[in-house]
């Protein structure tokens, strides 16, 4: 029976509900509002945390609206945003995923769509049918039946990283994560259709979204009887799991194409284009293809006509399965672990079609074990009645659009015997994953048996999965950097009695414009870059991006995020060897030698000496951790070294550097903006007030605080900056996104570490007599321990009253308390905030204080242009 969990939603966040003729908002549907497990047997949603933080790296691109939860893998850089969740992770939240670890696959920016303009959402029907309409979202709505259903989406790129590590194809590589599941809620596409009355002649429906890209709308199409068969499930969703779709999966209107490849199910729809032939958009001819084996990057760039060729254009997944458990670098300590190990993982397949049977071999394939199948979707089929305003009506339904999960009880006896756990699933078309990778140019359907090899390192087995999705590593990557041959059907492995095959010689790509001998210094490198001309480097030779700012699949914020840097790892791990055959076009010269090393060791070749300053925007530099000092109970400040004793931060007052730490468990990086605490004339070490997140029975820890106290002294982390929009230039002057104003007076408003960049201008305030600008401080904490900075605050105080106030309020506070209480309110701000010529208000806290003090401050007349968010 399904546990009904509880599901933290900040309010608002708001849906559009149909209210016979009216729209209106309401929250979210809490799930403990949801019948009763006594009464439904269905898997339901997983708890869900909205995601409301804008990430660090999105601040510098056109996403900069869009929050996303940070323990999503970035497999494309910074822009555009590409991602798939840790594979356990989604595994682990069961057959429905979360918003925020759903897979995303965007190809450019996405598009900005405020609250109050999704109920006039447009949505255009036309081309071959006989009532061109537009709808509404209100029409949507109101005027069509709502249906709720499970769909898995799956990228037509899982698991390419396999293909890549054969040999880079022209897609950027994904782990076997990307995919999830989701409960959508919308009208089917077919009642959508039949408003418009499709003519007999039209067989197919193009579909387009708002995201604009280097090559016009993204669009697609599929076959119009498709979208008209009920069966196939086709559907336009509004909402996932009960909530609005976020802006990465299509807010506020997606089409969900069950069973087929997630290219297909188009984006912030605005276009239903109905037609007699398959879309001719940019990419529906350019992606999502299987082009023939032998067809290489070469011939495919030279000859249109592979791309045109209906024939190898995906529309149904593939049948497909990949082991969770275990887990990639999973040790089994042979010691403690039993007499079984129970292998898990997921299976899936295309078109409507059920996985029949999932086997395991521990032989390399020559026998097989068949293991058991949960099918969660099932259970839908039985349910009756509404599921988040869609009625859930799947009992006569044959097709069978979701994942499945597998598990098999393996003797650790077995396991020891082995060297590998093979994995395959069948559907029931008899269609079954193919031992041998077939290897394409974009590097789509990968669905080879999956291995996970088994190693004895002591008492423990040692398991290892093909790739990892963002990291070196994996089985693969060793046996190529062996010279084993991953395509002989082996796995790399020579048999027995195999003569061992001559290697083939490597084909290398030149990069190089023939001709150019020009030597290019460190200096000439900086100037161009910091004059707006974005120069990079890869392998020791320097591009120009300028002129392919405009097309960059990514975005110019791609070429311009790498002016100057040596960003050769990056490019060749997401480039294919077609980008790589451009590259000639943009080769300017070859960077001198000592300044490659200057370049790569953050030094300056013209003087020989080391940076005075330490901070650099487009490059990461390293801190070396010194010392921990103790604040309270869940406060410390940390301490960094920096390169050398005479070095100052560079850091101006009141803008942020970046943080880079691994995950100590997963690994991965973790980045976050951080204000020092430390006097901006300090040499040779930076420190940071820091407050640690630890995790309770409700909440998760945070994962950067946790991962700072978990440092030893003597590790280096990395660090980038200065980024942010202010700066105090002193004396009341203050330049906000490169123009000057003049402020008499700061209101501030922080609570918590907030206070940071709020500290540090109201220092730099108070440290001169001769600056006149006066200060209000409204500092909100949960309890007295918890005021930061409380000494040098009493300081400033007692030195001049009448330039520095400071108010403190506390939300839990004990009987001894002589200050204010609750939280920072209208009333509050009113007495101590209220507008006043030449005044700015500057805000720094937790999301939700910082949205709060916002909407009170304009409520009471600040004009938004004299607020600042830090």
């Amino acid at each position: 029976m399904a546990t009904i969990p509880t599901r933290a939603v900040t309010p608002p966040y708001f849906e559009v509900e149909v209210d016979n003729a009216s729209l209106k908002k309401s929250p979210t549907i809490p799930l403990h509002d949801l019948p009763t497990p006594q009464e439904v047997d269905i898997p339901l949603p997983p708890p869900s945390f909205r995601t409301t933080e804008i990430l660090e790296l999105d601040k510098g691109t056109p996403d900069l609206h869009v929050p996303r939860d940070p323990r999503l893998l970035r497999l494309t850089g910074v822009h555009p945003f590409n991602s798939e969740p840790p594979l356990t992770a989604l595994f682990d939240e069961g057959f429905l995923t979360s918003p925020e670890l759903f897979y995303v696959r965007n190809h450019g920016p996405v598009p900005q769509v405020r609250d109050q303009d999704i109920p006039e959402w447009q949505v255009r029907i036309e081309g071959l049918v006989e009532n061109p309409i537009t709808l509404t979202m209100r029409d949507i709505l109101e005027k069509y039946d709502q249906i709720t259903a499970p769909i898995t989406l799956v990228c037509a790129g899982n698991r390419r990283k396999e293909q890549n590590t054969v040999r880079k194809s022209k897609g950027f590589s994904w782990g076997p994560a990307g995919l999830s599941t989701a409960l959508f809620t919308g009208p089917m596409m077919a009642d959508i259709l039949r408003s418009a009355r499709p003519l007999r002649r039209a067989k197919f429906v193009c579909m387009e979204g708002a995201d604009k890209l280097p090559n016009g709308f993204y669009g697609t199409s599929v076959k119009l009887n498709w979208a008209m068969d009920r069966n196939k499930g086709i559907m336009l969703a509004y909402k996932m799991n009960g909530e609005p779709l976020t802006p990465d999966h299509g807010r506020p209107l997606r089409v969900v194409v069950p069973g087929q490849i997630g290219g297909r199910s188009v984006k912030w729809l605005t276009r239903l284009i109905v037609t007699d032939a398959p879309s001719d958009n940019w990419y529906h001819v350019y992606d999502n293809r299987v082009l023939p084996t032998m067809v290489s990057p070469e011939m495919s760039a030279q000859n249109k006509n592979w791309w045109t060729d209906e024939r190898y254009a995906i529309y149904d997944l593939n049948v497909n399965s990949a082991t969770v458990y275990p887990a990639h670098e999973e040790r089994l300590d042979l010691t403690t672990s039993g007499e079984f190990y129970t292998a898990k993982g997921y299976a899936y397949a295309g078109g409507g079609r059920r996985i029949t049977r999932v086997e395991l071999s521990l032989d390399k394939g020559k026998s097989w074990r068949l293991a058991d199948i949960n099918y969660a979707e099932d259970r839908y089929r039985e349910y009756e009645g509404e599921l988040f305003g869609g009625k859930v009506d799947m009992w006569q339904r044959e097709t069978c659009f979701c994942w499945s999960f597998w598990s098999l009880a393996i003797p650790v006896a077995d396991l020891e015997n082995s060297d590998a756990l093979l994995l395959r699933a069948m559907d029931d078309a008899m269609s079954v994953q193919p031992r041998d990778m077939y290897w394409s140019v974009l590097g789509m359907m990968n669905n080879p048996w999956f291995r996970v090899t088994i190693t004895r390192d002591g008492n423990s087995l040692r398991f290892e999965h093909p790739t990892h999705p963002t990291q070196a590593g994996g089985w693969m990557e060793k046996v190529k950097k062996a010279g084993g041959d991953l395509a002989n059907g082996y796995w790399g492995e020579r048999q027995q009695g195999e003569e061992p095959r001559e290697k083939e010689p490597v084909k290398e790509i030149s990069m190089k414009k023939d001709g150019v001998s020009r030597l290019i210094s460190f200096d000439e490198l900086k100037a161009h870059s910091d004059s707006g001309e974005p120069w990079f480097v890869v392998n020791g030779e320097v591009y120009d991006g300028t002129k392919f700012l405009e097309g960059h699949p990514g975005g110019a914020i791609s070429i311009t995020s790498s002016a100057g840097l040596d960003v050769s790892e990056d490019f060749l791990a997401i480039h294919s060897e077609t980008a790589k055959l451009m590259m000639p076009d943009y080769h300017i010269g070859t960077l001198l030698p000592e300044a490659l090393k200057a370049l790569q060791s953050n030094s300056n070749p013209t003087t020989g000496e080391k940076r005075p300053v330490f901070l650099q925007s487009n490059a990461w530099s390293k801190l070396r951790l010194s010392e921990k000092k103790t604040v309270s109970w869940d406060t410390k400040i940390f301490v960094f070294q920096l390169e050398h004793e005479a070095q100052l931060l560079g850091l101006p007052i009141g803008q942020h550097l970046m943080i880079k730490v691994n995950d100590p468990v997963s690994k991965e990086p973790i980045i976050r903006s951080y204000t020092p605490i430390s006097e901006t004339n300090m040499q040779g070490r930076m420190e940071l007030l820091v407050k640690i997140y630890h995790p309770t029975t409700d909440v998760p820890g945070g994962k950067m605080t946790m991962a700072l106290d978990q440092l030893p002294l003597g590790t280096e982390i990395d660090c980038k900056g200065p980024t942010g929009r202010f700066e105090y230039l002193g004396n009341g002057q203050v330049l906000i996104g490169g123009k000057k104003r003049h402020v008499k007076s700061f209101k501030m408003i922080c609570g918590g570490t907030g206070i940071t960049p709020i500290f540090q201008v109201l220092r730099a305030v108070m440290q001169y007599s001769s600056d006149p600008t006066r200060c209000v401080v409204l500092d909100g904490n949960r309890l007295e321990e918890d005021i930061l900075c409380r000494d040098e605050l009493d300081t400033y105080t007692a030195q001049d009253s009448e330039k520095c106030t400071v108010v403190h309020t506390l939300t839990k506070c004990s009987a001894n308390w002589k200050g204010r209480q609750g939280r920072i309110s209208a009333q509050l701000i009113h007495e101590w905030a209220s507008p006043e010529e030449s005044s700015m208000v500057l805000i720094c806290g937790p999301q939700a204080m910082e949205q709060s003090a916002k909407d009170i401050l304009l409520t009471q007349g600040w004009a938004e242009s004299d607020l600042h968010i830090f």
